[in-house]
């Protein structure tokens, strides 16, 4: 991963972390007495309706920045993972003098300096 996509996760992920440890106080709350029905009272009170509702817009809000990290993160993966498969046919092309430029990523022909591109790919 390079730093700007390190960054892009810290981001994201500052903005979940608060949501993902909160705790919900007072969810249920008893009123018994000796002799007397037990009553469970709680629940879904206005608050806490309106506190899930605010992190779950947040948790929404995050979402297309965690999928834009995710989403890049694949692209840089994709981007190696094929110049790894090209640079192994290259090495190995029928073409003598082949040879893999690792700044540029290409196949190049030792002679002419011009990109190879038949026997290798």
């Amino acid at each position: 991963m390079t730093n700007s996509m390190l960054k892009k996760w810290f981001i994201a992920t500052a903005f979940a972390a608060p949501f993902m440890f909160a705790a919900h106080a007072g969810a249920a709350t008893t009123n018994c007495s000796p002799g007397s029905t037990c009553v469970i009272s709680g629940g879904d009170t206005a608050l806490e309706k309106e506190r899930a509702r605010q992190e779950k817009e947040q948790w929404d809000d995050t979402r297309s920045l965690r999928q834009k990290v995710n989403r890049r993160a694949e692209k840089e993966f994709d981007k190696v993972d094929r110049a790894i498969d090209a640079e192994d046919a290259c090495l190995k092309s029928s073409v003598v003098t082949a040879y893999w430029e690792p700044n540029t990523l290409r196949c190049l022909d030792a002679n002419t300096g011009r990109e190879v591109s038949t026997g290798w790919k």
